[in-house]
């Protein structure tokens, strides 16, 4: 799932929705400058799941030693009672992969990405152990669709689309860029941005207070964009950095390609 072009769609959705937990995403705000490490941010995370997904278990390992390391140090201020907190807190951390997880296993499947439910679940049970390398108890983290379900239901009353989330949602609509790549920042990424949006939740879109097309246009939306980004061949995609992909296969040999007919039931 990880090798299909959808997931960077299905990473700025995850950004939406992780905003709207306002104790997490001050965590974010106020121990970096994301508008001017905005793509070095994005890389980075792209290279932390790259590892755990296509990594030695070794260099996983590592990657996670890093990230919970990062996350002691830091620290975040509720600006109305001035509390100060962790951003390793286990509530914030689940929330974050909760996010993600949902946010890529909706994306590609809407788009017309093959998978049942049962793998579905499986999908969401193997991520447990990505959850455990940033700092999680596995035991606590949602083992399937059902589970998962029912933790966005516990923690919807606690979202907010407050002024870290408002500045996360122009960002992505405007991140800054070189003078000469602003008209393709309005003619592409800023489609893929509106997207994602529109691929939310409801309650996000109601949160956000701006309004998408209707569901049905959405997931027609995303079946044509999948279908495009599906016919670049594999090995050109690949070639964008970091390359785990390929790196994953000179190590392990050509039949570890990854592709959906691999998938077992």
């Amino acid at each position: 799932m990880h090798g299909d072009p959808m997931m960077w769609v299905a990473g700025i959705r995850a950004l939406y929705l992780q905003a709207l937990h306002q104790r997490a995403v001050r965590g974010v705000t106020q121990n970096s400058d994301f508008r001017r490490d905005a793509w070095g941010r994005l890389m980075r995370t792209a290279d932390f799941v790259g590892t755990t997904t296509y990594g030695t278990t070794e260099a996983a390992e590592r990657a996670g030693a890093r990230v919970r390391k990062i996350h002691s140090m830091l620290t975040a201020t509720d600006p109305d009672s001035g509390e100060r907190y962790g951003v390793d807190e286990p509530e914030l951390l689940l929330w974050v992969h909760c996010a993600e997880i949902d946010s890529y296993l909706h994306v590609l499947r809407r788009s017309g990405f093959p998978l049942t439910d049962a793998q579905a679940d499986r999908y969401i049970a193997e991520h447990r152990a990505g959850a455990r390398l940033v700092g999680l108890d596995p035991a606590t983290v949602p083992a399937d669709r059902a589970e998962l379900a029912a933790y966005f239901t516990r923690v919807r009353p606690r979202l907010a689309a407050g002024p870290e989330a408002r500045e996360v949602d122009e960002f992505l609509l405007r991140p800054p860029v070189h003078p000469l790549l602003v008209p393709a920042r309005a003619l592409l990424w800023r489609r893929v941005a509106l997207l994602a949006y529109a691929a939310l939740p409801p309650y996000a879109q109601e949160l956000y207070g701006r309004p998408a097309p209707a569901p049905a246009a959405v997931t027609r939306r995303l079946r044509a964009t999948g279908a495009l980004l599906r016919r670049i061949p594999a090995r050109l995609r690949w070639q964008l950095p970091p390359k785990h992909i390929l790196r994953a296969m000179a190590r392990l040999g050509p039949d570890a390609r990854p592709a959906p007919a691999k998938l077992r039931p």
